[in-house]
Formats: C-alpha cells, sequence, structure tokens
C-alpha cells in the first residue's frame, strides 16, 4: 500500500498545478486595445510670401582724405609784409586770394633796370640794322656786280643785336615774374592745414610757407571683400575711354556720441592694386562740396576722420526676404500648408542684420513658417498660433 501511495502522490501533484494553471488563465483579466493617441500639433506663426525687388546695401569703413594736398613755398626770398586773415590754421581760402606777400622793393628795382636795359638793346639794334641799311646803300654805289659778303652787309653784327634784345627781353620776364611771386596767391579754394611763416619773417626762395588741401571735393578710401565687389557696379575706365560707368551712391556716416550724420557721395573709381592678402579692392567715394551751405548744420568732415559708408548694391529682382528665424541647416526653410509643415529648399543670396534674401523653390503666397523649431520632421502636424 505504501509503495502505492509513493506512486500515484507525483501524479496527483502534476494534475493538481495543472488544474491550477488552467484556472488563473482562465480568470486572467483581458487587456484592451486602445487606439494610438493623436500626436500633438506644433503651433506656429507664419508669414506670407510675396516675391519682391531688393536693394543691396554694402556696408564698408574708410578715412577721410583730400584729393589735393600741396605745400605752399615762397618762388622768391623776401620779407613777409602781409598775411591774410584766412592764412591761420583751419581758415578758409578762395581760388586765387592773395594769402601773403613778400616785400616787392628789390623786384620792382630789378624790372625798372631789365627795362631800361632792354630799351638799350632795341636803340643799338636800330642802330645795328641803319649801319646795314647804309652798308648795302654804299656796296651798290660801287657798282660792283659781284654780291657783297654777310660781314659787309653787317648781318653778323644784327644777329648779335638780335640776341642781346633777346636776352633784354628774357631778363625782364624772368624780373616781372619775380615781382608777380612776391604776391602768394591761393591756387585753389581750400582750407590752411598748418602755417610756418610769421609776418616781418625773412624767407628764403623755396620755403614752406603753409600746408593746405583742396575743399571742392574729398575722398573717403573703402575696401571691398570679393563678395562685395560681385554686388556692386565698380566704375572702371579704359585707356582712351571718355567717360567711367555710372557712378554708384554712397551713404557718408560719421557719429559724434549718440547723433549720427550723413553726406551724400558717389562711388567715382577704383585703385588699380588688388591687396594681395586679404584680396580686397580699394574704391573711392567722392563727397562734392562738403563744407558747403548745405552741411552748415552739422559738423565738418576733418581730414582723417574715421567713417561709416553705406554703398547702393546692385538690385535683386524676384527674391524673398525672410527673417534669420526661419533658415534651417542645409538652406532649408520650413512651409506651413493643410496642418502639416515641410521643407523647401532655398539659395541664399544676401544677408543683412535682420533678414535673408533668398530664391528657390518657393513661390508667393506660401506660408512660411517663422517660429524657431529646431528640428522638425517633414510632414509634422502643425496649426496656427490664435492671435
Amino acid at each position: 500500500m505504501a509503495k502505492l501511495w509513493r506512486i500515484a502522490l507525483p501524479i496527483l501533484i502534476l494534475l493538481a498545478a495543472y488544474w491550477i494553471s488552467q484556472y488563473l488563465q482562465q480568470q486572467s483579466p483581458q487587456a484592451q486595445r486602445r487606439s494610438e493617441p493623436e500626436k500633438p500639433s506644433l503651433l506656429v506663426d507664419v508669414q506670407t510670401l510675396e516675391s519682391q525687388s531688393y536693394q543691396l546695401m554694402l556696408t564698408s569703413y574708410g578715412n577721410v582724405q583730400a584729393h589735393t594736398q600741396l605745400t605752399l613755398t615762397a618762388e622768391v626770398a623776401g620779407t613777409i609784409t602781409y598775411l591774410s586773415e584766412n592764412f591761420r590754421e583751419g581758415s578758409y581760402f578762395e581760388q586765387g586770394e592773395l594769402l601773403a606777400r613778400i616785400d616787392p622793393a628789390d623786384y620792382q628795382n630789378a624790372v625798372t633796370i631789365a627795362r631800361s636795359e632792354l630799351s638799350q638793346q632795341q636803340l643799338a639794334l636800330a642802330e645795328e640794322q641803319a649801319r646795314a641799311a647804309q652798308a648795302e646803300r654804299d656796296w651798290q654805289r660801287l657798282g660792283d656786280q659781284q654780291p657783297a659778303n654777310a660781314l659787309v652787309l653787317r648781318k653778323p653784327q644784327q644777329a648779335a643785336q638780335q640776341a642781346a634784345v633777346a636776352s633784354a627781353k628774357a631778363r625782364l620776364a624772368q624780373a616781372e615774374r619775380d615781382l608777380q611771386r612776391t604776391e602768394i596767391r591761393a591756387p585753389f579754394a581750400g582750407r590752411v592745414l598748418d602755417k610756418q611763416v610769421e609776418l616781418n619773417q625773412y624767407v628764403n626762395r623755396g620755403e614752406a610757407l603753409a600746408s593746405s588741401f583742396a575743399v571742392d571735393y574729398l575722398e573717403v578710401r573703402l575696401p571691398l571683400s570679393l563678395e562685395q565687389q560681385q554686388q556692386v557696379t565698380i566704375p572702371e575706365q579704359f585707356r582712351a575711354q571718355t567717360h567711367a560707368s555710372e557712378p554708384a551712391k554712397v551713404e557718408i556716416i560719421a557719429r559724434l556720441g549718440e547723433q549720427q550724420f550723413q553726406w551724400p557721395a558717389t562711388l567715382v573709381r577704383s585703385e588699380a592694386v588688388l591687396d594681395s592678402r586679404s584680396r580686397q579692392l580699394y574704391v573711392l567715394a567722392q563727397i562734392d562740396d562738403p563744407y558747403g551751405p548745405a552741411f552748415s548744420q552739422q559738423p565738418s568732415l576733418k581730414l582723417g576722420q574715421f567713417v561709416e559708408a553705406q554703398i547702393y548694391g546692385k538690385q535683386l529682382e524676384e527674391v524673398y526676404i525672410i527673417p534669420h528665424t526661419s533658415l534651417y541647416p542645409n538652406q532649408q526653410v520650413l512651409v506651413f500648408h493643410d496642418g502639416q509643415v515641410s521643407y523647401r529648399k532655398v539659395a541664399l543670396l544676401w544677408q543683412d542684420p535682420e533678414h535673408y534674401v533668398v530664391r528657390g523653390e518657393l513661390q508667393a503666397g506660401d506660408q512660411l513658417v517663422t517660429t524657431p523649431l529646431g528640428q522638425v520632421l517633414e510632414g509634422s502636424r502643425a496649426q496656427l498660433r490664435a492671435n
């Protein structure tokens, strides 16, 4: 009996375990399948795109410089007897204005002496011509059929006297020029940079009197990068060409504290040399009449002053202007359409501090997403942000 029980007990345990497992399986709760929750929509702001023209504005910086700057010098020696009120640092003068005078007394005497000498030589020439005429008549009275030689007719004597007259005229002309040079007159309308002489000072020929520069216009030397060179019409002039290309407009800006002052200018020419290291090209902007009445209400420009230049570049047609926040890596933008956002490829043409100028897979009327979204999947659901 004990042996039979040992055999049956394991079988009973296995049957009980099977029955319990079947019972638990029948009584376990069934999981209910739920529908996948909808992904939340992105809230976006949009900008309706319009194809338009865009005027490129290039920024460069440079220093104001004079187109003509020279040193006034004494062409004769003597004592300074007169200085103009405009012959001072910073003063303006007009072309032909008398700025200084050197004592002319010695030069007036030289003119008088030269005129006297010329009169004497002209008298001597007249006498020599009379002798030559008399010699020719005497030769003819002799009845000699042979022509008289030059010496008989006093031709060498006449030539020598004519040379003496010419020399006296040259000395008189030189004396008159020296007398004229005792007056130092302005060669152009300009401004005095620095004065180097005083009244009653003796100066030698060639001694510097003052430095000055012309004020009819000033120039600003501006560097342009390779990219900027492609976006502006640079005036180029070639040999035997009378007119260069149409100059580009420029606004010269100078800042004084919180104030800003402007002068209109034009891009007139480029330099002949390209910087070998930076590959920059220097161009010259011209400011006409910078010290005229039109600019009397603002501070005057100074030579060497650092200024900003806004250069009018080329005008782009049929482009789109988008904010910086709308451009994504690989030059793509997001467009909202039918509750979804999708990427469009664009080409970046230009940029300013706030906007990009682009062309590409865009059309007028497209709704550009202006909300920064980071990494977004193509076709993501979106909805417009409520105003």
